[in-house]
């Protein structure tokens, strides 16, 4: 079974440490709905954009945290 994960980074792609500790999700709909219930607290946490990965894959990324108007 796949493991869905995010991978946290600061706006020039640098690794950070999230302010929310993740899981590993079973579905990819499920790691999108965790991201963004908690999407505030991990920008506040220091997390500018995040990337989603089935297992080694990277699906998509980078995503913003920001709002439009914040970009």
């Amino acid at each position: 079974m796949a493991a869905w994960t995010w991978r946290f980074e600061k706006a020039d792609g640098t690794e950070v440490q999230p302010a929310v500790q993740p899981e590993e999700w079973t579905t990819q709909g499920d790691a999108e709905s965790w991201v963004g219930e908690h999407w505030k607290a991990l920008l506040e946490g220091g997390a500018d954009q995040v990337r989603l990965y089935e297992d080694a894959t990277e699906i998509y990324g980078p995503m913003s945290l920001r709002s439009a108007e914040e970009a």
